[in-house]
This record gives structure tokens, sequence and C-alpha cells, in this order.
């Protein structure tokens, strides 16, 4: 007799995940961009995907908040819009996703990162003024878009929001005015964000007192890389890659 399992079509179906650039940018420095990069290469790890910190700003925050906090994540430090476009094409070979913390205010350097991205990541402070800025805050974004025929895909992020927080619908309205998404989710002002670099940890390793900002920031990455918690998508196997190239 024929086990009856091997007569039957195998339903479940896998995707090997696509390998993503993500940049974080913003023309507007102070707007929480090493925040997000921190936290989302580090929560990527967390859910078992290969992830690479490539820090872009001057300051390197992100990168020395990173080789305390989670020392066996690779980092790569690129320093101009050169080193950035020649380096972040071999980098996507070696990770699953490579986190791009950008500058402040080199839109050169943005520029660059936006010809290689996947997904651009806008974080925008909440403010009024933000909000009337937003067009040319994000002008370079849409730039690289015409010149890639639409890429990267790009979203924004509410970020640095308060309690008392009133601007939601004006800034909804503005994006949706440069036909921009904007993340369900946003990123409050917590005390927990500022604290978890300083204590070389991420929020979600810093007990109850930062349960919130947790599920705040879990919630915001769920949501805008869902490819990273999927059972559905399974990472390539980059050394039996390697090992069949090199064996051919």
């Amino acid at each position: 007799m024929v086990s009856l399992k091997f007569c039957l079509p195998d339903t479940t179906t896998s995707d090997y995940l696509r390998l993503m650039i993500i940049a974080l940018v913003n023309s507007k420095g102070g707007v929480g961009k090493s925040t997000i990069a921190g936290n989302l290469a580090g929560w990527i790890q967390k859910q078992g995907r290969s992830v690479i910190l490539a820090d872009c700003d001057m300051q390197k925050s992100s990168s020395e908040w990173l080789r305390e906090a989670a020392p066996e994540i690779e980092l790569y430090r690129l320093e101009n819009s050169d080193e950035i476009l020649d380096e972040l094409p071999s980098l996507r070979a070696q990770a699953d996703f490579i986190i791009c913390d950008g500058p402040g205010s080199q839109t050169e350097v943005s520029r660059a990162l936006l010809m290689w991205a996947d997904l651009a990541v806008i974080p925008c402070k909440a403010s009024m003024f933000e909000a009337r800025a937003l067009d040319k805050n994000t002008a370079f974004v849409r730039q690289a878009q015409a010149i890639r025929n639409g890429a990267p895909n790009a979203i924004a992020v509410l970020s640095m929001v308060g309690r008392d927080y009133r601007l939601t619908k004006d800034m909804r309205a503005a994006a949706q005015a440069l036909k921009l998404d904007l993340a369900e989710t946003s990123v409050s002002l917590r005390q927990a964000y500022a604290d978890a670099p300083g204590q070389g940890t991420f929020v979600w390793n810093m007990g109850y007192s930062a349960k919130e900002a947790t599920r705040e920031i879990e919630q915001l990455f769920a949501e805008i890389v869902p490819d990273a918690i999927s059972d559905n998508v399974v990472s390539f196997d980059r050394k039996k890659t390697t090992a069949a190239k090199a064996n051919s």
C-alpha cells in the first residue's frame, strides 16, 4: 500500500526572502532616524534574519549604539556618496536586510542611498512646521523615484509624537497630497528610546518601564517590514550558494 501522504499535493509553500536595502532618510536632522534604524536592525536580528547596519551619518551614533547592544550585527560606515554607490550592491548579497542610517543634511549621501534602496523610511517629527515642510524635505525621494521608474517604495513615519499631539490629520493630509504613504503606527516621545542607546541595549530588553515603547516599535516594524516575521518567507542560504559557486 502506498502511503496517502505521498499522493497528496504539498499545500505548504514558502518563498525566498527578497533581499532588501532599507534607507532611513530625511533631509532634516533630529527626526529620529538613528533611533528607528538601530532598533530596526536589532528587531530584524531578533526575528532570526541576517542584518547589516550601514551607518551613513557623520555622527555615527547608530553604529556606536549597536556595537554595544548587538555586537554580532555586522556594521559598516559609509562616509560619502561614492562609497555608498560602490559598496551597497555588494552588501546586498551578504544579509537578508541592509539598514542604512542616513544623514540629516547631506542630501548627496541620501540621494546615493536612494539609488540602491528598496524601501525608503522617512521619519517625520510631529509638528506643524514638519507638515508644512514635508514637500521640501521629501523632494529628493520623489526625484529618485522618477529616475528609477517608481523605486524605491517610500513610507513616512511620524516620530517623536507627544501625548497631546493633535496634528495627525494634518500630517496625513500633507502625505496624501504628495502621494506618500504614512505608517499607521507612530513613534511616541518616550524616555525609553533616549535611554536605550546610553544603556547599550534595545527597548525590549529594558523591562516593564519600556513596555509601551516595545509594543509600539515592534508594531511599527511588523507593519513596514512584514517579511521579517512571515513564517512563509525563508532566508536564502548564502553559504550554500557560495559553496556551489566555488565548486562549479
